[in-house]
């Protein structure tokens, strides 16, 4: 009788049977989600869960489902699954291509499809940043963000403090801050992106992010990303940056680092992973950093409703942007940079000018952990030597050679520190000053120079707290009882390239 009266309620219109089969609606899809890894809360307090809700389950469950195709590492141990083990079988995004055959999924009307190279000099819109009526669309989101709407206000600071800002937006400051950032430059409404495939896409890559590297992970992208805003608002960027240059900066330093594994490159080659054989030892990560993102943009279809041409062009632009963060290739960029401030020939009315700047700021704004306020640079050195420190001890326990720096017992966080500041940070920030002559590369400098000082301070006085390493779980047996163990000759780890 229950079932029947609430039927019929519903079939006259009545709001309680409607909120009974709503409910029944929020509920299915509270399972269904909780099926996926990386689940959006639907938790009350959650800063996501009205946006999601309003979303509906209809239109993205079929997406969000079909995706998380895997490949397993090669790397010849035990398998495990995907976050279980941050290093040595690690789950890594493969990019697949859409079959010819395929037909295209009908899109939104789009009321003016427009190709960047066509408009990129016939728009003044697309000329300068500084031109555009600022006018960002209204996001439910940012009514539900409390204090972190506050910190929002000042993303352009050099302080901002990402770590606190994390654990305001109960750890989703990538997807928070991309979002934001996208929406105050207008570039939402400008490309005509897709609401529901943005938020879909900047979800995905934060989920891609392991949450178990000290280091590498969606903080560091999102720390990154407010570092490249810094640098696109300096004079000579803002007023010569086209609304596409912004587009791929922003979305380049949010996936720079994506699914990275925590280990590094010379880790992936000694130990045979099937990415180091794929692209052949040269920029293995930044390679699937940038594969990886073409993957989700095209999963989700952020930019489908582009000609094919400029959709291309764009995951092109965006690669190259995540190749010039390779570390292995720091001088070449350097030297390059160098020889432009030399001659004094840089032009950034010229987009490849314009473009080589872009994967300058990109590398600055990725190493730009010794140039911030000694608080926040100090945290961030001791996570990326734990990250190092772990690495090591994987190599000691499967019997590799311990890379360079990973090696706890010979190497100190002042010692990496210093040295990393001396050698790789000090060159590039100086020759950026040339380029910027600001107050903000004036202040990178600085605290570059008191973190230096209070590194060296620190080590002189022996008050270092170095991180814990971790525990062998296998460690080698103990020699027999009344046996002398011979001395082993210590290897000495060449160079990383």
């Amino acid at each position: 009788m229950h079932t029947q009266r609430n039927y019929d309620l519903q079939r006259r219109g009545d709001p309680m049977g409607i909120a009974l089969i709503w409910s029944l609606v929020v509920m299915l899809v509270r399972w269904m989600f909780s099926k996926r890894r990386g689940a959006i809360s639907y938790d009350s307090s959650d800063q996501t869960a009205l946006y999601i809700r309003m979303l509906g389950a209809c239109v993205i469950f079929k997406q969000l489902f079909s995706r998380d195709v895997r490949v397993r590492s090669q790397v010849g141990f035990e398998p495990e699954r995907r976050g279980s083990h941050p290093y040595l079988c690690v789950d890594f995004r493969t990019l697949h291509s859409r079959s010819e055959n395929a037909r295209p999924v009908p899109g939104r009307r789009v009321h003016r499809l427009f190709s960047f190279q066509r408009h990129l000099h016939s728009s003044r819109r697309l000329h300068s940043a500084t031109t555009w009526p600022y006018n960002p669309l209204h996001i439910l989101d940012e009514d539900y963000l409390g204090q972190a709407k506050c910190m929002l206000a000042k993303v352009g600071s050099w302080n901002f403090d990402i770590f606190l800002f994390d654990r305001l937006t109960n750890g989703n400051s990538l997807v928070t801050l991309t979002f934001h950032l996208l929406n105050q430059y207008g570039l939402i409404e400008l490309f005509q992106l897709d609401m529901v495939k943005l938020r879909q896409f900047i979800v995905m890559v934060q989920e891609d992010y392991h949450s178990q590297n000290p280091y590498h992970n969606a903080v560091h992208a999102a720390d990154v990303t407010q570092a490249m805003y810094c640098y696109l608002k300096e004079p000579k960027l803002a007023k010569s940056l086209t609304s596409c240059d912004i587009l791929l900066g922003l979305l380049a330093a949010a996936t720079h680092d994506l699914d990275h594994p925590g280990v590094n490159q010379p880790f992936l080659i000694k130990t045979n992973h099937y990415l180091a054989a794929l692209y052949r030892n040269t920029s293995v990560l930044e390679n699937h950093h940038w594969r990886s993102a073409v993957g989700l943009l095209r999963e989700t279809g952020l930019f489908s409703h582009l000609p094919a041409e400029d959709g291309l062009n764009m995951e092109r632009q965006l690669g190259s942007l995540i190749l010039a963060t390779d570390i292995s290739r720091q001088n070449e960029y350097l030297s390059k940079f160098r020889r432009h401030l030399d001659q004094d020939d840089l032009c950034l009315g010229n987009a490849s000018h314009r473009h080589f700047i872009l994967q300058m700021a990109l590398k600055c704004a990725d190493i730009c952990n010794p140039c911030r306020p000694w608080e926040l640079s100090k945290q961030w050195s001791e996570k990326v030597t734990e990250e190092f420190f772990q690495q090591g001890n994987i190599e000691k326990r499967h019997k590799l050679e311990v890379s360079l720096l990973c090696d706890s017992q010979s190497n100190t966080v002042g010692d990496i520190q210093i040295g990393f500041m001396t050698y790789v940070v000090e060159p590039l920030f100086s020759e950026w000053a040339r380029f910027s002559d600001t107050r903000l590369s004036q202040t990178m400098l600085g605290h570059l120079g008191l973190n230096k000082a209070s590194w060296s301070g620190l080590r002189a006085s022996g008050s270092l707290e170095e991180p814990e390493p971790e525990p062998d779980p296998d460690p080698p047996p103990p020699p027999a009882p009344g046996l002398a163990q011979e001395p082993q000759p210590q290897k000495i780890p060449p160079p990383e390239p």
